[in-house]
C-alpha cells in the first residue's frame, strides 16, 4: 500500500496512458482498431489514504467501458506492457475459442511487451465483461486478484427503454492476503443440504486431516474503483427510473447489495432478460455474475449503497447515492435477512427434454497440496499438462449437466462460449432462466442445460480463482 505522500516516488515509475500507439502491421492493412487494451501497472486511489498498486486496463480501474453493437464486428488491439503473459477473456460471449481468451481452449497469450489484435462479433446482447484469465496460483499479484477487469455492454437490436438512465458498478476487493480457512456463508440460497453429500464431504476430510485449506481475505473495499464515501456519489432525481448493471469482479468472494428504502427490480442476469422480472430487496451475486435490476427512485435523501456485512461495508463496499436538493450523512439501514432464489425469476413449464445428462460430483480435499484445497469432479482434479478431465460433445445436441457438491462451499459454476438454462437449483424445477454463471450451494445440486451450438473446446470452470486454480476445471470437446 502506498500513501499519498510517497505517491510521487512511484508514480514515475507507473505508465499512465495518454495517446496509446498504433501497432505496425503488413502493408495495405488499413483497418483501425475500435478498442486498444494496454495491460501496465498503475495505482487506484481508493481514498486519498488507501493508493493501491496492481496491474490495470488503460490506467483505470475498473477498465474502459466497452459499448458494442450485437452482429457487428468489433476489432480490438491488446498491448501488454508487463513482464509476464496475459489473457484477456471476453466473458459471456458466444465467440470462436482462439479469441474467447482461455489458453485452455487454445487462445494464444499476449506476450510480454508484446500485442495481439483479435476480431469477433458480439453476441449475445446485454451485459458482458472483460477480465485476465491466467492461472495465480499462490501469486495474489496475478489473475483476478488484480485489478484487470472491465465492463461490456453490447447494445441489443431493440431496446425498449423503459428507464431514464444506467448506471454501471463494479464491485471489487483489493489487498489481498492468505489465511487459514474460514466458513463460507451458507444462508443465501434456498435449499436444504444433502445429507449424502455431507456424508460424502465428512469422509473426504477425514482422509485428508490437518488444518483448514487456504483461503484468501482482502483488506481494502470498493465500487468502481472508489471506497465508500470516496469519490463522487450516484446522483439522482426523485421519481428517476434508473438502470443499475452490477457485476461482481470479486476474485473469490460473494457480494450483497442494498439500498436503503428501495427495491430492485430485476430485468436481466448475466446480461440476458430473465422471463419474470422480480423485485427484490437485496441482490446477491456469485463471483462474476451481473445483475440488472431497476431502481425507481422513490424514497428521498442520501442513501448508503452497499454490502450487507458491516464489516466489508466499513471497508468501502459501498458508494451513495443523493438525491437532488438533499445533503448531509449517509445512510444505511440494513435489511432484513433475504433468500436469492433464481427461480423466481423463472417461468412455469418443463425445459426442452435433453439428449444427455451428465453428473459431476464436487468434492474437496483439505490442504492436501502444501496446505491448498484440491478440487476434483468425479474424482479427478483438471490437469494442464494433460488437459483433463474432458468431456465430448456433439454439435446440436442439448445436454443436461448436474452437480451434486460435496463441500460447504458455494461455488460459481461458468461456462465458457455458451449460456446455459436453469433447470434445478436447491431441488427447485424453474425454466427460461438463461446464465453463463450460476451459484452451487454448500451439500446442495444445481441442473442446467446447454445447446452445442458453438463448436470449439470450451472450458468449465467455478469462478473461484483458488478453486479453479487447484483443480475445479473441465474441457468440453466437440467431436
Amino acid at each position: 500500500m502506498i500513501n499519498r505522500r510517497s505517491i510521487l516516488k512511484y508514480a514515475g515509475l507507473v505508465p499512465l496512458v495518454s495517446a496509446l500507439p498504433r501497432p505496425a502491421f503488413a502493408a495495405g492493412d488499413t483497418e483501425k482498431a475500435d478498442y486498444t487494451l494496454r495491460i501496465a501497472s498503475g495505482l487506484v486511489e481508493l481514498s486519498p489514504d488507501h493508493i493501491v498498486s496492481t496491474t490495470l486496463y488503460n490506467g483505470q480501474f475498473p477498465g474502459p467501458l466497452v459499448r458494442l453493437k450485437e452482429g457487428q464486428r468489433v476489432v480490438v488491439d491488446i498491448y501488454n506492457d508487463t513482464d509476464v503473459p496475459e489473457l484477456v477473456h471476453w466473458h459471456g460471449q458466444m465467440i470462436p475459442s482462439d479469441v474467447d481468451g482461455a489458453s485452455e481452449e487454445g487462445s494464444p497469450f499476449i506476450p510480454p511487451h508484446g500485442m495481439r489484435r483479435i476480431a469477433f462479433v458480439p453476441k449475445p446482447s446485454g451485459f458482458r465483461f472483460y477480465h485476465t484469465h491466467v492461472v495465480a496460483r499462490d501469486d495474489l499479484n496475478r489473475g483476478t486478484y488484480t485489478g484487470q477487469v472491465g465492463p461490456v455492454y453490447i447494445e441489443p437490436a431493440h431496446n425498449p427503454g423503459a428507464y431514464d438512465r444506467e448506471v454501471f458498478l463494479v464491485l471489487k476487493e483489493f489487498e489481498p492476503a492468505f489465511s487459514r480457512g474460514g466458513d463460507m456463508a451458507m444462508d443465501i440460497l434456498p435449499g436444504a443440504p444433502i445429507k449424502a453429500l455431507q456424508d460424502m464431504g465428512k469422509k473426504a476430510d477425514q482422509q485428508f486431516k490437518g488444518p483448514k485449506g487456504f483461503e484468501v481475505g482482502y483488506e481494502l473495499f470498493g465500487i468502481n474503483g472508489k471506497m465508500l464515501g470516496h469519490g463522487e456519489p450516484i446522483r439522482v432525481k426523485q421519481g428517476e427510473r434508473v438502470l443499475f448493471h452490477v457485476l461482481n469482479a470479486s476474485a473469490t468472494e460473494i457480494r450483497s447489495l442494498a439500498l436503503p428504502g428501495h427495491d430492485f427490480r430485476v430485468v436481466a442476469l448475466d446480461g440476458n432478460p430473465v422471463p419474470t422480472e422480480a423485485r427484490v430487496p437485496v441482490l446477491w451475486l456469485g463471483t462474476a455474475e451481473r445483475i440488472s435490476a431497476i431502481v425507481e427512485m422513490t424514497h428521498p435523501g442520501v442513501w448508503v449503497m452497499g454490502d450487507l456485512s458491516d464489516d466489508d461495508r466499513r471497508h468501502g463496499m459501498g458508494i451513495v447515492v443523493e438525491y437532488a436538493r438533499h445533503s448531509g450523512k449517509a445512510q444505511w439501514v440494513k435489511p432484513k435477512p433475504f433468500l436469492w432464489d433464481y427461480t423466481r425469476f423463472g417461468k412455469a413449464g418443463t425445459p426442452a427434454t435433453p439428449d444427455e445428462t451428465l453428473e459431476i460430483t464436487v468434492v474437496k480435499q483439505n490442504g492436501a497440496e502444501h496446505g491448498f484445497n484440491i478440487w476434483t469432479l468425479n474424482g479427478e482434479a483438471f490437469s494442464m499438462e494433460t488437459m483433463k478431465p474432458v468431456y465430448m460433445v456433439q454439435q446440436g445436441r442439448r445436454y443436461r449437466l448436474k452437480f451434486h457438491n460435496a463441500s460447504d462451499d458455494i461455488h460459481p459454476l461458468h461456462l465458457h462460449r455458451h449460456s446455459f438454462e436453469l433447470v434445478r437449483v436447491g431441488g427447485r424445477p424453474t425454466a427460461g432462466v438463461m446464465k453463463d454463471v450460476v451459484m452451487l450451494g454448500g451439500f446442495q445440486e444445481v441442473e442446467f442445460d446447454f445447446v452445442a451450438d458453438n463448436p470449439g473446446p470450451t472450458l468449465f470452470h467455478c469462478h473461484q480463482q483458488l478453486h479453479m486454480d487447484f483443480g475445479f476445471m473441465a474441457l468440453f470437446r466437440y467431436a
